[in-house]
């Protein structure tokens, strides 16, 4: 099966953009695989991880939401936001997270949309951790060793 372009754009960057043979998508209705020669789509997205496989390497990104344009040769997605699995700073991720995480258990702020902001920044610091835990190699012990009694 031959391949289709894949870019992801934000408003300040071209994240990404290559020649790939699968995307999945966080959809608004739920993930979405698309392949090559998939019929016509444009598609809300949610917060979530966007895959991306070309042969054997995979790519993730960690988005928080926009819009998916499918073409039978073209994934087109315009990301509120888009980072690569290793662009991401854990640290800074998780203190994200906490502050978050705070801001709400001291209780709903008095105006609505800053209460909405809090919780769309602790779901983007959640799917950037998810991304990164799911997709980095994780530091080992090494080469398992045989242990004596």
């Amino acid at each position: 099966m031959s391949p289709m372009r894949c870019e992801i754009v934000t408003q300040e960057r071209v994240v990404f953009d290559q020649m790939v043979d699968m995307v999945v998508a966080p959809g608004s209705e739920g993930e979405l695989g698309i392949l090559p020669r998939h019929i016509p789509l444009l598609t809300a997205l949610e917060a979530g991880e966007l895959f991306v496989k070309a042969g054997e390497q995979e790519e993730s990104f960690a988005i928080s939401g926009g819009f998916m344009e499918v073409r039978p040769d073209q994934v087109s997605v315009l990301a509120r936001t888009a980072e690569h699995a290793e662009e991401i700073d854990m640290a800074r991720a998780e203190a994200a997270r906490e502050r978050a995480e705070q801001l709400l258990r001291e209780g709903p702020p008095p105006d609505p949309d800053q209460y909405r902001r809090i919780e769309a920044a602790l779901r983007r610091s959640q799917v950037r951790l998810t991304v990164v835990r799911k997709r980095r190699p994780r530091p080992g012990p090494g080469p398992m060793m045989e242990t004596r009694e």
